[in-house]
């Protein structure tokens, strides 16, 4: 049986406290404090096995010795009495000896072999020790290293660094102890893991959940042939990993396609992770693409897992993403070129693997030539351009789509099927449709729910009005003593039209640029109490 004296206080209550601990950075320090809570222990430290930060190895005293430059010892505890100082206690992570490559001095070769090592005379061991003048002043005589090993995997190395020789009950329970950290740490770096993908599988899931809440309309339904078009290209794109730039203007299906080509690539299984870049705020795109740490600004209450991560497999939705600020584009590039980004707050760089499908209704190629959209980034983008037809373009496609809202409203609000007239159909056609196929999922959602005696009524601009506004613009124009006269009622529907066109060729979006209220020259809060007013739907 182990005597319970020992150089480090209380073996029986180090194992104890420390099974409490389930986490890294909590159970490393506590590690080290607890075994350096006698002063006969000089220092304790922990390194653990990991793959080298960008800057380690160029920064690395140890270099020239290093054969490897995938993994090295970094230095993640430390502790320590000072003989000189009480209030010193050496927890620094930084200095010479943060890194240790394999194989490299002492505690390298105790990673390497995965053999304990004890010294019980420092002053006999001169050619190894960097630092005799800290041996001297501190009366050290003895050291000890212990590989961490679990399942046959050396995790890292603990050494403890003493003023009273080292016994064999002391060395016994140091082992038991490295024997159980060894556990305790892989049992927390196994939590870590299982709690980031869980965090990244609630993530995926709350996006999906989004996507599936604001997604414009179903499959691709039509038989016209600039849709042909559009779905051989699909097919040509697909089953390669060049990225893709979607062209068309608002409420074309530019989102429609982009899931349709991750639909038929290799990375089906994957998830498509969408980012509408005109709804991030500016100080936020940083975060939202590339995550960011705890603490690593106000309000970063907990690390957050990036968009880019994310679509870590698989794709990568970028919608308007000409709204992207400049000096964001630059990282943006980076990461699509090397495959590598940092979360903000975070020095450490990750690999990604994700295929980009990008979407604007600007035209790139002439911001880009006038500089404000980068070059390198727009020819990055745009290897394969899908341009997506107007709606107003393919008229003979609106049956077909017309009968496929329809019946998914009817279903959704429990309606019995309606029909289209001919009356209705000409009426949709002669439509140019501002808005395009949003807007006439709109309009006939909104016919389906007022249909109550079964018969579809379509509340858009016929072209008598458009002749009735046409003919008194011109008759003012004719006229510079002759102005039109509208009653009340007529001036309320030419507003309401007007309004519903500019929300249609918005998006619905009222504020910010290109948005509603933009196009109308009005104040967003007086155009939204405007249409609160008239009772219009976005």
């Amino acid at each position: 049986m182990l005597k319970t004296h020992s150089i480090f206080g209380d073996p029986k209550q180090i194992l104890l406290d420390l099974s409490g601990q389930h986490h890294l950075p909590a159970l490393l320090p506590l590690a080290t404090r607890l075994l350096a809570s006698s002063n006969a222990i000089v220092l304790t430290r922990i390194w653990l096995m990991r793959a080298p930060l960008e800057d380690d190895c160029a920064n690395c005293l140890m270099a020239a010795e290093c054969d490897s430059r995938e993994r090295c010892l970094h230095l993640v505890a430390s502790y320590g009495n000072s003989a000189k100082d009480s209030s010193k206690h050496w927890e620094g992570l930084d200095g010479q000896f943060r890194r240790f490559p394999v194989g490299v001095r002492k505690v390298g070769h105790i990673a390497k072999t995965g053999l304990p090592l004890q010294v019980d005379d420092m002053s006999a061991e001169k050619e190894w020790i960097v630092c005799p003048d800290w041996i001297r002043e501190q009366a050290i005589k003895a050291m000890v290293g212990l590989p961490l090993i679990y399942r046959g995997e050396t995790l890292g190395v603990l050494a403890v660094f003493s003023r009273e020789p080292v016994e064999d009950s002391c060395r016994e329970w140091i082992g038991m102890i490295a024997d159980h950290l060894s556990a305790a740490i892989a049992n927390a770096s196994a939590i870590e893991r299982i709690e980031t993908l869980k965090m990244q599988l609630e993530m995926e899931n709350e996006y999906l959940r989004e996507e599936v809440e604001s997604a414009s309309f179903g499959e691709l339904v039509g038989g016209s042939p600039a849709l042909g078009t559009l779905a051989r290209q699909i097919d040509l794109v697909a089953p390669t990993e060049s990225s893709v730039l979607i062209l068309g203007e608002s409420g074309t299906g530019k989102e429609l396609v982009a899931r349709e080509v991750h639909r038929r690539s290799s990375r089906t299984n994957r998830p498509l992770i969408k980012v509408n870049c005109a709804a991030i705020p500016r100080e936020l795109y940083e975060s939202e693409f590339f995550g960011h740490t705890k603490g690593a600004f106000t309000g970063a209450l907990r690390d957050r897992t990036g968009r880019f991560e994310l679509a870590n497999g698989g794709t990568l939705f970028l919608d308007e993403i000409g709204e992207i600020p400049l000096d964001l584009q630059s990282k943006l590039l980076r990461v699509l070129q090397e495959g590598e980004l940092e979360r903000v707050g975070e020095d450490r760089t990750r690999q990604v693997d994700v295929r980009l499908i990008a979407a604007t209704n600007r035209d790139l190629r002439s911001e880009a030539i006038q500089g404000r959209f980068r070059q390198d980034l727009y020819y990055r983008l745009s290897v394969f351009p899908i341009e997506i037809p107007p709606l107003r373009e393919r008229l003979e496609d609106i049956p077909l789509l017309a009968e496929h809202f329809l019946a998914r409203y009817a279903r959704q609000l429990g309606r019995k099927r309606l029909r289209l007239t001919l009356a209705n159909l000409r009426q949709l056609q002669n439509y140019d449709w501002p808005g395009n196929i949003r807007e006439l999922q709109h309009v006939i959602e909104k016919a389906v729910i007022v249909a109550v005696d079964g018969r579809l009524r379509f509340d858009i601009p016929t072209r008598s009005d458009k002749q009735i506004v046409s003919k008194a613009a011109a008759d003012t124009l004719d006229s510079e003593d002759t102005e039109p006269i509208y009653t009340i009622a007529e001036l309320r529907e030419i507003e309401i039209a007007n309004i519903r066109r500019a929300l249609a060729a918005a998006n619905g979006k009222i504020y910010g640029k290109d948005g509603a209220a933009d196009r109308l020259a009005m104040k967003p809060t007086t155009l939204a109490s405007r249409i609160k007013s008239l009772g219009i739907s976005k």
